[in-house]
């Protein structure tokens, strides 16, 4: 079988989520600019996070010929000179995503700590958290009853662990 055949009979019409999303995140980010989203995405690990924490990237706009683009950040009033002595630094890191000399200037744009009516910045990264569910005390029991017979503790436990996924999958 070659291995189109079983990479589709493997995911039978399933895609990931990053797969549909691709495209539409891509173009989006490209109307303001961005032709690699990874800058938007990903900003806290470029730029680090002391100017991570105090800018947000905007847009970006290119010149004529393509290259020398502006890199438009956004910022708090109080933060713009702070940022203004780190514009060289973060060009080179910029740079670095992009492989090349893609950004030849950055602009700061200043606004208040809080923004303007409904479009209100906030300059802090938050980490999605999902607390997991407990699982049913029926199937922990359930689990641990059909695992109990292997000897080898840390499979016992990885295979308890897998047992309680799938049995959870079944009964929603």
């Amino acid at each position: 079988m070659n291995k189109d055949a079983s990479q589709t009979k493997r995911n039978r019409g399933f895609k990931r989520a990053a797969n549909l999303m691709g495209e539409r995140i891509n173009a989006v980010s490209q109307q303001r600019g961005f032709a690699v989203s990874r800058l938007l995405t990903h900003w806290e690990e470029i730029a680090g996070p002391d100017i991570a924490s105090i800018s947000r990237p905007v847009e970006m706009s290119y010149g004529k010929g393509g290259f020398g683009a502006t890199l438009c950040l956004l910022t708090t009033g109080a933060n713009a000179p702070v940022l203004e002595m780190q514009k060289a630094k973060l060009r080179e890191k910029v740079n670095a995503v992009y492989g090349y000399n893609a950004i030849s200037s950055i602009r700061i744009t200043q606004t208040h700590a809080t923004g303007f009516a409904e479009g209100r910045v906030d300059f802090e990264h938050r980490k999605i958290k999902v607390a997991p569910k407990a699982p049913d005390p029926a199937v922990v029991q359930e689990v641990r009853a059909r695992a109990a017979d292997i000897g080898n503790e840390s499979l016992r436990l990885a295979l308890e662990a897998l047992g309680q996924n799938v049995l959870s999958k079944h009964k929603r």
